[in-house]
């Protein structure tokens, strides 16, 4: 199993940065990949940015340009670079992990993210 720890939210001005961290333990060897996902209130969950094990990414295409996924291996951590950030990027951020044969069952609690005009 992977337990994964988010920390970084909070309130910021439009046009502001956040980083979000998401610190994973447990059977990390076996992650195929790990992203970030957000749900805004009344909406579904939707992708923010995904990052393979061998490094590659993947960003949805309302954040491209300007949120950056990244992976710290020492710490386990993969942290999510936001900046230029919008009254819509205000959600909660959840980070997940890909673990086969399961897939995309790993979850953290969840990060507020708040951005004011």
């Amino acid at each position: 199993q992977v337990q994964l720890v988010e920390s970084g939210g909070g309130l910021v001005q439009a046009g502001g940065s956040l980083r979000l961290s998401c610190a994973a333990s447990g059977s990390i060897f076996s992650i195929n990949a790990m992203g970030w996902y957000r749900q805004a209130p009344g909406k579904q969950r939707e992708l923010v940015a995904v990052r393979t094990s061998g490094g590659s990414t993947r960003y949805a295409d309302s954040v491209k340009g300007r949120f950056t996924i990244s992976r710290d291996n020492a710490k386990n951590t993969v942290l999510l670079q936001m900046s230029s950030l919008k009254t819509e990027d205000t959600a909660v951020y959840y980070c997940a992990a890909d673990v086969p044969p399961w897939g995309w069952k790993s979850w953290g609690q969840g990060t507020q993210v708040t951005v004011s005009s």
